[in-house]
C-alpha cells in the first residue's frame, strides 16, 4: 500500500478546498434526441456535478424548445393530468394518445409529434409526400368537444409537410381540386391541387378558441430557407419530392391569399412542422412563440436561477442554430440578464465559433472518442459521457472561483 504523507494530505485537502466552492448550479439541458429525455440528461449531469462538487446546490429544469418533452414540463409546471383518446397517427393508423389539461381544465396542452411525429413510424415509413397532420386535429377537437378554449401546441418533431391541411380537415376544414374535394388524410402532395376552401362545417368552438403555438424555428412557409427544403429531407425526402411539396406550399399559400387575404409564405415560423405553423396563422385564432421563451416564462426561470454561479445547457447537437431560436438561446438570454455564465455540452459540436461569440462560455462534446452514430446513442454511453464530462467542467471552473 502507498504511504500517506504529509504532503499528499496537504493536497488531498486542497483539492477538497476547490472543488466545494461552487454554492449553486443551474442544470437544464433539452432533450439528446432519440436517446435522453431532458430529464434523463440532466440527471446525468447533475450526478457528475455533485462526485466533485458534493455540497452545491444543484437546481434542475427540465426543457424543451417546442418538440419533445415539451407537453410533459408544462402539464408538470400547471399540476395538471392527461387526457387518452384515440387517433390517427401521419399514416392515418388509429392509435391511442394523449394530450395535457391544466389542473382547472381549461388550457390543453398538446405535442403534436405524440400524433404526427417521426417516431412514430418506421424509418422505412418516412414519406412527407403522403403524412398528415390530421392526428393533432383530432386532438384539438377532442379538447374543445371537452369544453377546453385555450391550447398550448408544441410543433417540434413532425413526421409530416401537409402544410397543416390535415390537421384543418379534422376540425371541419374541406379543401377541394378542380374535380372535387381532397381526400381527408391526404398529404403534401395534393397541396398544389388544391384551389378552394370551405369552413362551413368547422367545429363551431374554433372560433371561440385561442392557440399559441410554441416552435424553435423561424423558417418561413416555402422557398429555399422554408419547411420543404430545410426539413423535407430529415422527413424522407429526396430533392424531386423536395422541390415539389415546396412547389404544394407555395401554390396553397397563394390560394390562402386569394381566398382569405392573409399572406403566410414569408412568415417567420410559418414553416414549423411542415407548414403546421403557417397554418395555424392563416385559420385560427393563434399566436407564435418561441417555444423556449413560452416555457421559461411558465416556469419563471429568472427566479430558479437567481444566486447560481453557473448554468449548464445543451442538446444532442448544438451549432449555429443553437443560438437561432433554439433552447440554449433562451438559457443564454436569461443568463445574461443576470450575468451567469453559461456551459454548453452536446454529443455533437460544429460552429464552435459562433456559440462563443453569441456568449456562451464555452462548448463540449460529451463523446470522449470518436464512435458509431450506434453507439453514441447509447443511453447509458451518453450518460456516462455526460456525467464525466460535466465533472470535468465544474472541477476546472472550481479554480477559478473565488472562496
Amino acid at each position: 500500500m502507498c504511504k500517506i504523507t504529509q504532503t499528499s494530505c496537504f493536497f488531498l485537502y486542497l483539492f477538497v478546498l476547490i472543488v466545494d466552492r461552487m454554492r449553486k448550479i443551474v442544470v437544464a439541458i433539452d432533450s439528446f434526441k432519440g436517446c435522453l429525455s431532458s430529464v434523463e440528461a440532466g440527471e446525468a449531469a447533475v450526478s457528475g456535478i455533485k462526485s466533485v462538487c458534493p455540497q452545491c446546490e444543484v437546481v434542475l429544469v427540465p426543457i424543451a424548445d417546442g418538440g419533445e418533452g415539451i407537453m410533459t414540463i408544462l402539464v408538470d409546471a400547471a399540476h395538471g393530468s392527461y387526457r387518452k383518446t384515440m387517433a390517427h397517427n401521419p399514416l392515418m393508423r388509429p392509435i391511442e394518445t394523449t394530450y395535457g389539461v391544466s389542473a382547472d381544465g381549461t388550457t390543453a396542452y398538446i405535442e403534436m409529434a405524440a400524433i404526427s411525429g417521426l417516431p412514430l413510424l418506421e424509418k422505412s415509413e418516412y414519406n412527407p409526400l403522403i403524412t398528415t397532420t390530421y392526428g393533432t386535429g383530432e386532438l384539438i377537437w377532442d379538447a374543445l368537444d371537452a369544453g377546453i378554449r385555450h391550447f398550448v401546441v408544441g410543433l417540434g418533431g413532425s413526421a409530416t409537410n401537409d402544410g397543416g391541411i390535415g390537421m384543418l380537415q379534422a376540425l371541419g376544414f374541406r379543401f377541394a381540386d378542380a374535380d372535387g374535394t381532397i381526400d381527408v388524410g391526404a398529404g403534401g402532395d395534393c397541396l398544389h391541387r388544391i384551389c378552394s376552401i370551405d369552413d362551413s362545417v368547422i367545429h363551431p368552438m374554433l372560433k371561440q378558441s385561442s392557440f399559441t403555438i410554441a416552435c424553435d424555428v423561424r423558417n418561413p412557409y416555402c422557398g429555399p430557407e422554408g419547411a420543404a427544403y430545410t426539413f423535407g429531407r430529415q422527413k424522407g425526402a429526396n430533392d424531386y419530392m423536395i422541390s415539389s411539396l415546396d412547389a404544394g406550399l407555395r401554390s396553397f399559400a397563394k390560394v390562402i391569399a386569394d381566398k382569405m387575404g392573409r399572406n403566410i409564405a414569408d412568415v417567420p415560423g410559418a414553416g414549423a412542422a411542415g407548414g403546421l405553423g403557417g397554418a395555424f396563422l392563416a385559420f385560427l385564432p393563434a399566436k407564435l412563440e418561441p417555444g423556449i421563451d413560452l416555457l421559461l416564462a411558465t416556469l419563471q426561470f429568472d427566479k430558479l436561477i437567481t444566486g447560481a454561479e453557473l448554468i449548464i445547457t445543451g442538446e444532442g447537437r448544438v451549432d449555429r442554430q443553437s443560438v437561432m431560436g433554439k433552447a440554449p438561446s433562451g438559457i443564454l438570454a436569461a443568463a445574461q440578464r443576470q450575468q451567469i455564465p453559461v456551459v454548453l455540452i452536446a454529443g455533437s459540436v460544429e460552429d464552435a465559433d459562433v456559440l462563443a461569440a453569441s456568449g456562451f462560455s464555452g462548448s463540449f462534446s460529451v463523446l470522449p472518442t470518436p464512435v458509431s452514430l450506434e453507439k453514441a446513442m447509447q443511453p447509458c454511453y451518453a450518460k456516462e459521457n455526460i456525467s464525466r464530462t460535466v465533472s470535468q467542467i465544474v472541477t476546472l471552473l472550481n479554480h477559478f472561483v473565488k472562496v
